[in-house]
């Protein structure tokens, strides 16, 4: 029974190679299509990044206003602690019988007053911070504001395009799904790496005046021979694209010099 590894190793060379200079024509053609989206998609998600990382910002801030809520409810409570003392010790120093007592009672009084001083300043410090943490909130709820009017043009902007051009890229995609079939699954694989890391998306190239057509580097007589021959895949020494010759990318001998 064949196995698809035995229907791969039917096709001649020339064979696959047709094949992977067709997928490479129409992946280029896709490749075309994303390049009228532009930037938008990314423009799109550094807006939704964006958009994000302010909500995350004004979350943090809220957590620190509740927190210098509660250090200012805490002063408060000191400062009624602390006036809950100074009444009491203001009572006893009245009934005091020696001079002893009526300079601990006094220093105790004194003490408690530094301390409502100092919850007092605390209190002016921790309302400043919810101020101005207050004040940044509003201004970054303005900005997501901002980002979302923008946010919504470009992705309307980018629905337009994707509308008109996704019948288009779904054709293409299902050509290139019927022609991946007719490649062995390691000629593909190298096909799809050196695609990824083609700086113009070109894995495979014909010769263009006895040079490669992705690098341009001079390719040797003899090398260009085997490469007509299609005994069997050839990539370029120096660029690593899978090379063929310009008649079998439906190019003239005269086109291709």
């Amino acid at each position: 029974m064949a196995t698809e590894k035995s229907k791969s190793e039917i096709l001649s060379v020339e064979e696959r190679l047709k094949a992977l200079y067709e997928l490479q024509t129409i992946l280029s053609e896709i490749d075309r299509i994303k390049s009228v989206r532009g930037e938008l998609p990314t423009e799109v998600k550094s807006l939704e990044d964006e958009i994000v990382r302010l909500e995350t910002r004004i979350s943090n801030f809220k957590a620190e206003i509740d927190a210098k809520r509660n250090e200012l409810a805490a002063e408060k409570a000191k400062i009624e602690e602390s006036k809950i003392k100074i009444a009491r010790y203001k009572e006893q120093i009245n009934n005091v019988s020696n001079n002893r007592e009526y300079d601990l009672l006094s220093k105790e009084i004194e003490f408690q007053t530094l301390e409502i001083e100092l919850s007092e300043k605390h209190i002016n410090e921790f309302n400043r911070v919810i101020d101005a943490k207050t004040a940044e909130i509003a201004s970054i709820k303005q900005a997501i504001e901002d980002n979302k009017h923008i946010l919504e043009d470009k992705k309307h902007e980018l629905d337009e395009i994707v509308t008109e051009t996704r019948q288009e890229e779904d054709r293409l995609r299902d050509k290139a799904h019927e022609i991946e079939p007719r490649i062995d699954e390691r000629t593909l694989a190298a096909f799809k790496r050196i695609r990824k890391n083609a700086r113009n998306g070109l894995a495979v190239v014909y010769i263009q005046r006895n040079a490669c057509g992705g690098c341009f580097n001079r390719i040797p007589p003899q090398r260009q021979l085997e490469i007509k021959m299609h005994k069997k895949i050839i990539v370029c020494e120096y660029c690593g694209r899978i090379m063929i010759d310009p008649a079998l990318a439906g190019v003239s001998e005269a086109e291709g010099k």
